[in-house]
């Protein structure tokens, strides 16, 4: 199909709209339904990871059995103490540094051999055994914890890759913003889904010493994660590949890195897309993934408001992808992220000055739950939309998992950076609410590279 639609867009200047618009559609199609709800649902399945492990159960857990076990929050671990919500953020940053070298050399097979959906396979399941594996985690054992977690973090992200690289594939551009928002969306109500079991497990065993209700759910969490991306591996079709794998697999994944970064460079809006991307990426990655350690830690809020709050925020989030991507069809996707962007960068501020009002004796929770909703609005929109931006600018090419590869790439780095630098700036003042408002400074500059790339656009467009 992609090849049809190369020779439309090289000959469609001699040929009469009416018979172009017959070809596409007759020739190029956005996937079935069937198809297009069979690819969401791996976000039905993993998101389960991403909302009940990252956000809300496990880094109250972790901080909490560590101090429990430790006495303190210092935590030792290789000859050193950590306080132990940065050795969380430590142990993110550094299972995403890990996945993302990997990046290049995997993607690079998947595209010459045509088996996405096989990486995509042992990603899954290498993150949801991550997940059930924390079953085994009681706070004393720290590597256990700390292995189990790079596992299912890596897991996630690393098949993230090879589900993003399906988009293009499986939906006409104009479409793949309806269709990116869809998979946010199933993933919101799935792993809404799995938060309420949470949640009851950890009422109804509240009073467990073994802390079974979280444990139990971390192992339910890799049950539903493997069990559901079976109706994605059955019904979402693979893309067959001609080219044959040559030469070594190390060098040959980077020299396609290489490859992408030079196309890139020769694409300015593309090029300074991502360069937002990269900055702002720091900040609303940071915020999902520390949210909960600074309603805990910071706000000592207790962690059944915690859970409630973070369904909340996922219920939210829904609506507020849909609006996105309606937005984006008025007003185009870079002025709908640069407003995004500003609605971010007063959420940091808000939350800096919440946790000012604790510090000066007030109750911070109602104040934390309006940041919540803020939170939710534009947390699955903003994400949705980058995304399918990035498909949007990015040329028609068959290597399509080379190039999200590469966008990838770019936001785990992104990740890597602002989680370390989240965690390294707590323990450098002792004060979290100090690293919350630094992430201003990543929004601002990811602001600034959006607004140079919407005039770029604008100029060759004009």
């Amino acid at each position: 199909m992609q090849h049809i639609f190369r020779l439309f867009k090289r000959y469609g200047g001699y040929l009469n709209k009416c018979s172009i618009f017959i070809a596409i559609n007759r020739f190029m199609q956005t996937a079935s339904k069937k198809i297009i709800n069979a690819w969401a649902m791996y976000d039905w399945a993993n998101s389960t990871y991403n909302l009940v492990i990252t956000t809300t159960f496990f880094p109250i857990y972790f901080t909490a059995v560590t101090k429990h076990a430790f006495g303190t929050e210092q935590v030792p671990l290789l000859g050193k103490r950590f306080i132990n919500s940065s050795l969380y953020d430590y142990t993110l940053a550094a299972a995403y540094f890990i996945i993302a070298l990997l990046y290049p050399i995997l993607t690079s097979i998947a595209d010459t051999r045509g088996n996405k959906k096989n990486f995509m396979r042992f990603f899954c399941y290498m993150g949801a055994i991550g997940c059930s594996a924390l079953y085994f985690f009681r706070g004393d054992n720290i590597w256990v914890g700390i292995i189990a977690f790079m596992m299912a973090a890596a897991g996630y992200v690393g098949s993230l890759v090879f589900y993003n690289a399906f988009l293009p594939e499986i939906a006409l551009p104009q479409d793949q913003d309806r269709v990116s928002a869809r998979g946010f969306s199933f993933g919101y109500v799935g792993s809404v889904i799995m938060q309420l079991i949470g949640f009851v497990l950890v009422v109804l065993l509240a009073d467990d010493p073994n802390y079974l209700g979280p444990r139990i759910t971390f192992l339910l969490v890799g049950i539903w994660w493997a069990g559901f991306a079976q109706i994605t591996f059955a019904r979402v079709p693979e893309t067959k590949r001609d080219t044959a794998a040559n030469g070594n697999a190390f060098t040959t994944g980077f020299r396609a890195v290489k490859k992408v970064y030079g196309e890139v460079r020769n694409m300015p809006v593309l090029k300074r897309y991502l360069r937002g991307f990269f900055f702002y990426s720091m900040g609303v990655q940071t915020v999902m993934l520390a949210a909960t350690l600074f309603g805990s830690k910071l706000l000592q809020l207790a962690d059944t408001k915690l859970i409630i709050t973070v369904v909340i925020i996922q219920l939210v989030a829904i609506p507020g992808a849909v609006c996105m991507s309606r937005l984006s069809n008025v007003f185009g996707n870079l002025k709908v992220l640069m407003g995004v962007i500003i609605f971010w960068i007063l959420i940091c501020i808000a939350a800096y000055f919440t946790a000012y009002y604790k510090m000066r004796g007030g109750n911070p929770e109602y104040l934390f739950y309006a940041l919540s909703v803020a939170v939710g609005l534009v947390m699955g929109g903003i994400q949705s939309l980058s995304r399918s931006t990035y498909s949007k600018l990015m040329p028609e090419t068959e290597d399509t998992a080379s190039f999200f590869s590469y966008y990838d790439l770019t936001e785990k780095i992104a990740i890597v950076i602002g989680m370390f630098a989240f965690g390294y700036i707590e323990e450098l003042t002792g004060n979290m609410q100090n690293s919350v408002l630094s992430l201003i400074v990543f929004f601002a500059v990811g602001f600034i590279w959006l607004f140079s790339a919407l005039k770029k656009q604008q100029s060759l467009s004009g």
